[in-house]
């Protein structure tokens, strides 16, 4: 796999709980491609994983495909976020993919999509996101 900002880059608590994991970067295009695990615990009554965190997932593959594109230079922050729910989610595992569509000088515009394994999309979504200087952020 490529070498991306992500590689040296620590898991925040919320990408732990999501079961982030990096499949796949194409950073010059400013794509990414991640894995999730649909737990148990995401569901909603009827056996399905809850929109919200469908929502955090796709969330959680826009803004590194902006910090990889940047090559760690760009976090971001979310403006807006439109979500689409195509089809129901199981529990199981999820891939999310995400492409910057464009990265100007203090705002990126990003889109997302959800997946099965088979390839079924399960939501997508668009995002405008503020873009903040690594250098500068406090931790």
């Amino acid at each position: 796999m490529v070498k991306t900002a992500l590689d040296n880059f620590p898991r925040p608590p919320c990408a732990e709980l999501l079961g982030w994991r990096l499949l796949d970067a194409r950073p010059e295009d400013g794509w990414i491609k991640l894995g999730f695990e649909g737990k148990p615990e995401f569901c909603n009554p009827a056996g399905f994983i809850q929109g919200g965190m469908l929502s955090a997932m796709l969330d959680d593959t826009m803004g590194p495909a902006v910090l990889v594109m940047s090559e760690g230079r760009l976090y971001t922050t979310t403006i807006s976020m439109t979500v689409n729910f195509l089809s129901p989610a199981k529990p199981g595992p999820i891939i999310g993919e995400a492409t910057v569509t464009q990265l100007g000088k203090t705002i990126a515009f990003v889109e997302a999509r959800l997946m099965t394994e088979d390839g079924t999309v399960l939501a997508t979504a668009t995002a405008s996101e503020r873009l903040l200087e690594a250098a500068r952020v406090v931790r």
